[in-house]
């Protein structure tokens, strides 16, 4: 029994030490290295948008965001910073258009587009567990996931990320 309850705790405490030098925001995501999963939706401003087009850009940012989500107001200003060097495409995801154009009316609009997750299919599709999560695609091939507000501390990896890919 004493060496059973050794055993048991030396487990326990490996797991935990092991869990403990991982990055709480490094989730892995089943489509890095993988094209883009096929989509069309409507957008905000009701053209489409679907996987050719962000396929047919060299390198884009597509970030799903929510007007109701706190974080993402947190990651805003750096988004719009990003837009200046990458194209953002937006998947909003259960927002309503009138909450999304106040919002973006207040705090700007980084994105190229913005796509209308009404029922939060298209982001299950995209393995995001929850809002703000950002992906880089090339060529479109998701090459990283960024998962939460992209802080300021983020801005050169992403940079750099697109960067080698352009």
């Amino acid at each position: 029994m004493k060496y059973l309850f050794t055993l048991i705790f030396l487990l326990f405490t490996f797991i935990l030490y092991e869990g403990l030098k991982k990055d709480p925001r490094s989730i892995p995501s089943n489509l890095i290295s993988k094209e883009i999963p096929e989509f069309s939706i409507k957008t905000f401003s009701n053209s489409d948008l679907s996987d050719f087009e962000l396929k047919n850009d060299n390198v884009a940012i597509i970030n799903f965001f929510a007007s109701w989500c706190p974080p993402c107001r947190v990651e805003h200003k750096q988004l719009l910073k990003l837009s200046n060097d990458i194209p953002i495409y937006g998947i909003a995801k259960k927002n309503k258009k009138q909450d999304l154009s106040k919002w973006l009316n207040e705090l700007g609009n980084p994105y190229k587009k913005i796509g209308m997750d009404e029922t939060g299919l298209l982001s299950i599709e995209w393995g995001v567990y929850g809002i703000p999560e950002t992906f880089i695609v090339g060529d479109g091939v998701v090459k990283y996931r960024h998962v939460g507000p992209v802080m300021r501390r983020d801005l050169e990896t992403i940079k750099n990320i697109a960067k080698d890919l352009q």
